[in-house]
């Protein structure tokens, strides 16, 4: 087992000059992968809001350290993310409407008072709801940390625009890095070992078809903008189901995104009692990417002068 310190790399991507098909004749999985950006700012927020509420819970340091460097790692996919807006606005995308439903979702049903019901009102729902929270990141973690290793096997995107390319990989060979924080959070909060078994299962019930809705949703709203490619604004009209057949033969034919399959074999892997999520990626494979990252390197050298003058 690879031991380092989970900390934020301060990356900046410049994606002025990115087209909006950044993955060559694959506008489906440029648009999938689009999606990515408009989901994950509000989402990877409202993980860092429910871990720092949890922090006073946490009896163990090593954890405590590791999800702080989780926090971080997060806050700052958040704000990567976000910066690449103008990229999609440049391209003449609406990308209003999906922020909204990511904001309803994670600021609002999701939050302290969801649905206007104060849960810090009541002292008997506050842990709970709190503990539940972090039982949605860690199954939601699982699909970004398979992603991650997806990412981390796969090399099509080495013929893809370089810097939305780096914006991605560096994005989810952390989430590799991280993998185990929030399943172990989540194990540290609960009670006992039927409690905790019994209870994940309940949370990836909730999570494995919001998120494959999120995710196709969200291609069929760009795609539906998308006038350079009849196939997209077919398949825009499409129904999920004719779209998670896309998922699984373009995975297959073209290798720029998972199959939808491959999405379901994650979720039996979640199933078994003896899961946990070290044994699910490669961290040495993941902090290797890292050290090669144009993004990750430059915002190393820029920490760099700032130590040494300190």
């Amino acid at each position: 087992m690879t031991v380092h310190t989970l900390k934020a790399r301060k990356v900046q991507f410049d994606l002025s000059t990115t087209p909006l098909h950044w993955i060559p004749n694959d506008p489906f999985a440029t648009h999938l992968i689009n999606s990515i950006n408009l989901i994950l700012p509000a989402g990877e927020l409202w993980f860092c809001r429910v871990f720092n509420q949890a922090l006073p819970l946490i009896k163990d340091e090593k954890l405590r350290l590791e999800v702080k460097g989780f926090i971080a790692q997060e806050g700052m996919h958040a704000r990567a993310h976000k910066g690449a807006w103008p990229y999609l606005e440049r391209h003449n995308v609406d990308i209003t409407a999906l922020l909204a439903r990511s904001d309803r979702i994670f600021g609002t049903l999701l939050s302290d008072a969801p649905l206007g019901i104060n849960m810090l009102n009541r002292k008997r729902l506050q842990k709970p709801w709190l503990i539940a929270r972090v039982g949605l990141v860690a199954a939601i973690e699982h699909f970004t940390g398979f992603l991650g290793q997806w990412c981390m096997d796969n090399t099509s995107w080495d013929k893809a625009e370089p810097t939305m390319a780096d914006l991605f990989r560096w994005h989810l060979a952390e989430e590799v890095e991280h993998r185990s924080v929030a399943y172990d959070l989540y194990e540290h909060l609960c009670k006992t070992e039927l409690g905790f078994y019994v209870s994940r299962q309940a949370m990836m019930a909730a999570v494995f078809p919001l998120f494959i809705y999120l995710f196709m949703d969200g291609y069929r709203q760009l795609a539906a903008q998308d006038q350079d490619d009849e196939h997209s604004l077919r398949l825009a009209r499409s129904s999920m189901l004719r779209l998670l057949l896309e998922l699984e033969s373009n995975g297959i034919s073209r290798e720029n995104v998972p199959r939808f399959s491959a999405f379901c074999m994650a979720t039996l892997h979640w199933i078994s009692p003896r899961f946990h999520p070290e044994s699910e990626g490669n961290t040495e494979q993941a902090l290797n990417y890292l050290a090669r990252s144009p993004a990750a390197r430059a915002a190393l050298a820029r920490e760099q002068p700032v130590a040494q003058a300190g």
